[in-house]
């Protein structure tokens, strides 16, 4: 997430006039500002408040969301909610503030409902309005209804969404990301990038995920290392928030698969940042996979710039073209420098097969294989 050593920018997406704009169009008056205390001790936060304030907009903020935030994060933030009263909730931050930030939109209207419910809110009634303001390229989280948080009492990841709560509104702006640090461009771009990759593998892709995610994975390669070996390439950290953007709107069609189930139930144990963990896995699920995934491999070497695969070995060039880029990024960790222990990996393997985006993965696991696969990586 954001630190404190961003640089003082415009912010072009959040002028005055269009801020109240937006917010009165989503039928509110009233602003409820999520987002975390990093962005908060950086002024991102305050630049928003100021904003708000010179709009005449009434607002509150909740600055508590965690970097992998809880059930009972998005519970004390609904409580907060609740209290302020009917509002459009404005999400500023990245992946984990979004997800949150839906979450508390959702439980505002259905008020006997807690987070821990998320297996049973997919119909319940409507959330509140919301707005995206991603200051991360990497989730794609402004462009659908459901978010991905913890419940720390199963030790899991759990999905907790609804149509209401796809935000009305995504203001994308590569200025918010300006002075990232480079590990956390790093992590949220590979975030951004298995997103493309996976879409384009994934049970569900279609002629559309498969074009979104063809674009992101193009995008993403090429200026994810630039943006972190310059925090201030504009042009760089432009591509990459689109290239996140269109990961988003596909793997929002095609659904995912195991790298982020893998990567869900190793956040969920170690708290791992979770663009770290695609990364720990990413090569190895792709070998998994390349006997039924032969046309997603050449897709993705493809709009990597691989000039031609050698005997017709797309599986090989994809993960070559992915193990050279995370070796550029220098973010590919062993599990065992993750936290992980390794009388941890048996039940890592169990979350990863349990997760529903594993289902969509084209070559199905077993728990004895995913093992197999976490033991050679730990």
């Amino acid at each position: 997430m954001p630190g404190t050593g961003r640089p003082e920018r415009r912010r072009r997406g959040l002028r005055r006039p269009r801020t109240a704009r937006l917010i009165a169009d989503t039928g509110h008056h009233r602003a409820f500002v999520v987002t975390d205390r990093g962005l908060r001790v950086a002024g991102v936060a305050e630049c928003v408040v100021k904003i708000l304030d010179a709009a005449g907009v009434r607002h509150t903020v909740y600055a508590e969301v965690a970097p992998n935030p809880s059930t009972g994060n998005v519970d004390a933030g609904a409580v907060r909610a609740r209290a302020f009263g009917p509002a459009t909730v404005v999400a500023l931050g990245g992946g984990s503030v979004l997800d949150a930030a839906k979450g508390i939109s959702l439980l505002v209207g259905n008020p006997d409902a807690v987070a821990a419910d998320a297996d049973h809110l997919w119909e319940a009634a409507d959330g509140l309005p919301l707005i995206a303001v991603p200051t991360t390229a990497g989730t794609g989280a402004e462009t659908n209804g459901f978010g991905v948080i913890e419940d720390t009492a199963a030790c899991r990841k759990v999905y907790i969404g609804h149509p209401s709560v796809k935000p009305r509104i995504a203001l994308l702006d590569p200025e918010l990301t300006l002075g990232l640090p480079p590990a956390a461009t790093a992590a949220t771009g590979v975030d951004a990038l298995v997103h493309g990759i996976e879409s384009l593998a994934s049970r569900g892709a279609n002629a559309f995920s498969v074009a979104f995610a063809t674009q992101a994975v193009g995008m993403i390669s090429r200026a994810l290392p630039a943006a972190r070996r310059d925090g201030s390439d504009l042009d760089a950290r432009a591509e990459l928030m689109m290239g996140a953007h269109l990961a988003g709107q596909a793997l929002t069609l095609s659904g995912l698969g195991l790298v982020n189930g893998i990567g869900h139930a190793l956040t969920a144990h170690t708290g791992t940042p979770h663009g770290v963990a695609l990364a720990a896995v990413l090569e190895e699920v792709m070998e998994f996979s390349a006997p039924t995934a032969r046309e997603a491999n050449e897709q993705a070497a493809r709009a990597m710039r691989v000039p031609a695969a050698a005997d017709g070995d797309w599986a090989r060039a994809a993960v070559t073209a992915v193990r050279e880029l995370s070796g550029a990024l220098d973010i590919k960790r062993p599990l065992r420098e993750l936290g992980a222990d390794r009388a941890l990996l048996p039940a890592i393997a169990a979350g990863a097969v349990a997760d529903a985006v594993t289902k969509n993965a084209p070559r199905l696991p077993e728990e004895a294989e995913v093992l197999e696969l976490l033991t050679r990586v730990y």
